[in-house]
């Protein structure tokens, strides 16, 4: 049977306020009596009931965080910014993987409601409006990540990804690009298609006329990015793209693949390509990879630090903060 802390407090030779004392409020604990209950805590094995005291409190001592892609360096970097700002508040980040599928965000969800967390963190993968309502019913705030609330209903931090994928194909066009595929999917993604909507606004005010061609892809992985540059590579030379837009840098590291691989070395003398995101491996790719940037840990602390005003003060309204991209030129669009 696991240790209680009336077995603590027995075995320190104190009261249970005292062990109670040591863990919430141990500068009034006096030196002799913490090394006593700090030896009868690793004697017994004693592990605290987070659980309890969060019911006790009716404040959770952890934040939920929902991944769209565990996989992908850039929600490892946002999850690792909340982390960072959440540590120096005594708060812990349980976070879930959806692997973009709407059931496992469904999934992690429940479980954090049942976790009774303090608050959630969501880049999500569909529309979970309605069920962030209903978390929110029960006491529990959501913060946006990577996703612009549209109707203001709740906090958001995010990037222009419009702004950014205009500014991705504006740089194709001015290194000369005038055949230009954009290379994602799924189209569910909002991120997927504002990015798009971006690139057809420089394409159509690109002047002389651009040709933007869409190449879709089952999900946003190195994999999928390296079958697409298969794909395109099995059409004749004539009818290869001279530029290539990938929705975010896994696609393009995966389209890199494909077009240096073999003996090929296309990029970029035949093919100028740029990803998004900025990722740490973009720069360290076999040709350096050109990418509009992400202020990926600082939109990890921003959100966590609007989620903890939302939860402290029953007056807040929620923002939108949207971070502007940074266009980063490296060898992949740069090289001759």
């Amino acid at each position: 049977m696991p240790a209680s802390i009336r077995d603590v407090a027995e075995l320190a030779g104190v009261s249970v306020g005292t062990v109670s004392n040591y863990f919430n409020r141990p500068e009034i604990v006096s030196h002799d009596s913490g090394a006593r209950v700090r030896d009868a805590v690793a004697q017994l094995g004693y592990v605290r009931n987070m659980a309890a005291r969060t019911l006790r409190a009716g404040v959770g001592t952890s934040v939920g965080f929902v991944v769209l892609n565990g996989q992908n360096p850039f929600f490892t970097d946002v999850v690792r910014g909340a982390e960072d700002e959440a540590a120096r508040q005594g708060i812990a980040i349980l976070h879930g993987n959806t692997d973009e599928d709407a059931r496992r965000e469904t999934a992690y969800l429940d479980l954090f409601e049942e976790q009774q967390v303090r608050g959630i963190l969501i880049a999500p993968y569909g529309d979970v409006t309605s069920r962030l309502a209903r978390l929110r019913a029960r006491g529990i705030s959501s913060v946006l990540i990577d996703r612009f609330s549209g109707d203001g209903r709740f906090s958001s931090v995010s990037v222009d990804s419009v702004l950014g994928g205009r500014m991705a194909v504006e740089h194709l066009i001015e290194q000369g690009c005038r055949r230009i595929a954009y290379v994602g999917g799924p189209f569910d993604m909002h991120q997927v298609t504002d990015r798009l909507a971006g690139a057809r606004s420089a394409a159509e005010n690109a002047e002389p006329a651009v040709e933007l061609e869409v190449v879709p892809t089952s999900a946003m992985t190195l994999a999928e990015g390296s079958a697409a540059g298969i794909r395109l590579l099995a059409r004749p030379r004539q009818e290869w793209p001279d530029g290539i837009f990938a929705g975010n840098d896994l696609l393009a590291l995966g389209l890199l693949q494909s077009l240096v691989d073999g003996g090929h070395r296309l990029v970029p003398s035949d093919i100028r390509l740029i990803g998004f995101d900025d990722i740490s491996f973009a720069s360290a790719a076999a040709v350096p990879l050109s990418s509009i940037r992400q202020p990926s840990r600082m939109i990890g602390r921003t959100a966590f630090r609007i989620l903890m005003e939302e939860t402290s003060d029953a007056e807040f309204l929620p923002r939108q903060t949207v971070f502007p991209p940074e266009l980063i030129v490296r060898a992949s669009t740069a090289g001759a």
